[in-house]
């Protein structure tokens, strides 16, 4: 076999159409594009446009939501924590912080803050200064004897309202001298 003998496989490579070439062609006249109108035009219809029939877009029902000021944190479980001690690139004597993780590798990106979760066996007393840890996080940290500090306080429960009370004390109340200098 030599290199001016490779080909292509039958119907690998497909003539191309000449259109406009005469009625005899079967693509004469319109060339295959129909009437006149918008289809017939360069850039044919609108993007997403189905002939006036409800479009897809319209027919599917939206789902979810995408928080505007959404704060990504990095989460990251306990056994690669533990991996982490194993190779001696975190020292379990100082506090792991975001920026111990990323110094140590173990962590690529800072994004806004470490999210701790209970996967993996944790053997190694540490303490941990994180923004967000699972139940089952805290209490394998607490078993072996570290603590967990967290860096932000959790968010309000849904069904409390907040109450602003530098707005109570804006409002100045009435007197009876002041009610009766305005009547």
């Amino acid at each position: 076999m030599r290199l001016n003998q490779i080909t292509d496989k039958d119907g690998a490579r497909h003539a191309r159409k000449r259109v406009a070439r005469g009625i005899g062609s079967g693509l004469g006249k319109t060339a295959g594009r129909g009437g006149k109108g918008q289809t017939a035009r360069s850039g044919g219809a609108k993007p997403g446009f189905e002939g006036g029939q409800m479009p897809i877009y319209r027919r599917l029902p939206k789902r979810g939501f995408n928080k505007p000021n959404a704060v990504e944190y990095n989460e990251i479980n306990l056994g690669r924590v533990q991996a982490a001690f194993d190779a001696m690139k975190l020292d379990p004597k100082k506090p792991v912080t975001l920026a111990t993780l990323v110094a140590a590798g173990v962590i690529t990106k800072g994004y806004s803050g470490v999210r701790l979760l209970g996967q993996g066996e944790l053997k190694t007393k540490a303490d941990f200064e994180v923004y967000h840890a699972s139940k089952g996080a805290q209490a394998a940290i607490e078993k072996t004897g570290g603590s967990v500090k967290m860096l932000k306080p959790p968010p309000q429960p849904e069904g409390e309202a907040k109450t602003d009370v530098s707005k109570k004390a804006e409002q100045p109340k009435k007197t009876a001298n002041a009610s009766e200098a305005e009547g």
